[in-house]
Formats: C-alpha cells, structure tokens, sequence
C-alpha cells in the first residue's frame, strides 16, 4: 500500500515507518527534516512546515494520492482541519494518532474502555484539543471525505527518549535513583499507570492500515502492567540495579498551586488510574504487549547511557530545593500544633 506518515521521526512512527518497509509498504514521510533519525533508503521524504497550512496542503496535492495517511503530530484542531482540506476525496483511509486522555477523569470505572465518556477538561489543553481533532475526523467521515480510524496510544516509552517521571521530568532521575536521592512522587503515589514499548505500539498503528474492520472506530494501545507510581519506580530501580528509591510523598494540589506549569501534567493526568482494556485492539489490530516493562526499561537506560543523555542530577537543585521546602513545611507545621494530640 502507499502510505503518507505526517511526523515519521517520532518515538511510535519510527517503529511504524520501519514495520511498514518491512511488509512491503510505500511509504513517504512528512516533517520539517530537523531531527537527525535514520530511516530506511527507500522511503520518500517530503520537507515543509506543518503550521503553514496552505503550503502544507499545497505539498500534499502535489505528492499524489495514498492509500492510506498516518497524522503523528497533529495536536490542535486547526491541523486536522488543514489536514481534511488536503486529503478530503484523495486518500482511502485517515488514520489518527490520539491519546487515552481524551477520557473524562476520573473514570467512572476501570479499566478504560472505548466507549467511555470523553469530555476532557479545558483546563488540559493537550486532552482538549486532542478530543476536538477526533470530533472532527468523525464529521469528515461521516461527510464521506475518507475512512477514519483513531488509536489513543497510552505512555509509550522506547529507545531514543526517556521515562516519563511525574514531576519535574527530564532524564536526572535516572541519576538521583543510583545515587539513592530522593525522589519526588505526587499524592501518596497510589494511582495506577502503565507503559508499552513503542515497538508494540508501532505494530499495532501498521495492522491498522488497510484493515477495513477499523472504519469508523478508535482503539488503546497501552500497558498491561499495571503499576501504581510508587511500584513504577521501584521497578525503575530494580531494572538498572540500583537500590529502592526514596519516596517523597507531596500532594498534588499544593505542587500545582506552587508551581502551576511544572506540576499540570500531575493534577490533569497522574493523580488519576490510567489503565485500559486492550480487547478491541487485541481483536482487530493483533496488539500484543510483548515487551514487559523490567526489559524495557533496560533497554531505555542502555540507550541512554550509551548515548550520554542521562543528565547529572547535581545540575538540577531545583528538585532538592523543593524537597527542603516540603520537609521544613512539615518541621514548622509539627512545631506549631505540637500541643494538639
């Protein structure tokens, strides 16, 4: 099949542009050529801006007609909409790369599956505007512009980038855990989560493609380890050999009044269970969590330290300077109602 990947450079599309070359496919990719990420010889790049809507269409038309296109990175409504435009009546199937927080939080129960209600908070601006693009792809669908197919990956982790950690992220983690730093953990740590490597993502986005059963419908892909944050870490530690983590506890409302940007994704996402029921995409894609995470995270920290990317702690004291703070907090707060019992 001829395929069109929007992004191809990305965590998951790499995985997806390498499992598509080694079926058969035609594939081409669209991005801005910035990152430095080998692909394979026989597949086409187109160079442009995504946030130029009319060149981007204009390049689109020019490329010809696919078969099917994959939207990596499409994030805001003005994309998608740009992204009906350039391919209504020309393509056979638009598949969409979307996300597991478009679901309303917290749940109404668990696990997550696809028919749950979605209305995302405004106050989450990634979730919103990603629950707004699936809303208009299922207009363009029902217009009869082309097929749509939505897969909402969960947390996909792989070689090339690092591990999500709830607060203050950023590769130094890793080093304070072999340091035997403490390390921050919002709420009680309590709330469940789960990872999937991105090459079982990947191949689950390519069985996607051409497969008639996926019209019209939206799929997870996500973890089946299910961990609270405080295993997820100590699991972390376990996998690079290091010894259990010390757990700061901070609740989450107080990291989010005092630091509003830093501490968003903890109060619009991780305070909250994130797992989800894989059936439909068992069924239909043949998704197979076969990485299980101890492996992956392996894999990840050897990709890291390999290429140098697992930052010096020491050269982030804001992390211990926010742990001093909730520590004195706790001393003054001890200190002030000693008399109560």
């Amino acid at each position: 099949m001829k395929v069109l990947i929007i992004g191809g450079t990305g965590l998951i599309s790499t995985g997806i542009t390498r499992f598509l070359v080694e079926r058969g496919d035609d594939v081409t990719i669209y991005n801005r050529g910035k990152q430095n990420v080998e692909t394979p010889e026989c597949v086409k790049k187109i160079i442009g801006d995504r946030k130029n809507y009319a060149s981007f269409e204009a390049q689109m038309k020019e490329a010809g007609v696919f078969d099917c296109v994959i939207e990596m990175i499409g994030f805001v409504p003005e994309e998608i909409e740009s992204d009906v435009r350039a391919f209504r009546g020309r393509i056979g199937q638009f598949i969409f790369c979307s996300t597991v927080d478009v679901y309303t939080k917290p749940a109404k129960s668990y696990p997550i599956t696809e028919d749950a209600e979605h209305q995302p908070s405004p106050s989450f601006p990634y979730a919103f505007d990603k629950g707004k693009c699936e809303g208009i792809l299922e207009a363009a669908q029902q217009r009869g512009n082309f097929k749509v197919t939505v897969i909402r990956p969960a947390h996909t982790y792989g070689e090339g980038r690092g591990l999500v950690h709830p607060f203050a992220g950023g590769n130094h983690f890793f080093a304070r855990i072999r340091k035997g730093k403490p390390i921050i953990i919002p709420g009680d740590g309590n709330s469940l989560w789960a990872a999937s490597h991105r090459d079982d993502v990947a191949r689950a986005f390519v069985k996607a493609v051409g497969n008639e059963k996926t019209y019209g419908k939206a799929y997870h892909v996500a973890g089946e380890e299910w961990m609270t944050w405080n295993q997820y870490h100590q699991r972390i530690a376990e996998a690079i050999g290091a010894p259990p983590p010390k757990i700061v506890h901070i609740p989450t409302d107080l990291l989010r009044t005092v630091f509003p940007k830093t501490a968003e994704w903890c109060a619009e996402n991780f305070q909250f269970n994130n797992i989800f029921d894989n059936t439909a995409a068992k069924n239909e894609l043949e998704f197979r969590y076969t990485i299980k995470w101890l492996d992956g995270v392996r894999r990840v920290v050897t990709w890291l330290d390999e290429h140098g990317q697992i930052e010096n702690s020491d050269y982030h004291p804001f992390y211990d300077r926010v742990i001093s703070a909730w520590e004195r907090l706790g001393e003054d707060m001890a200190r002030e109602l000693s008399d109560v019992q």
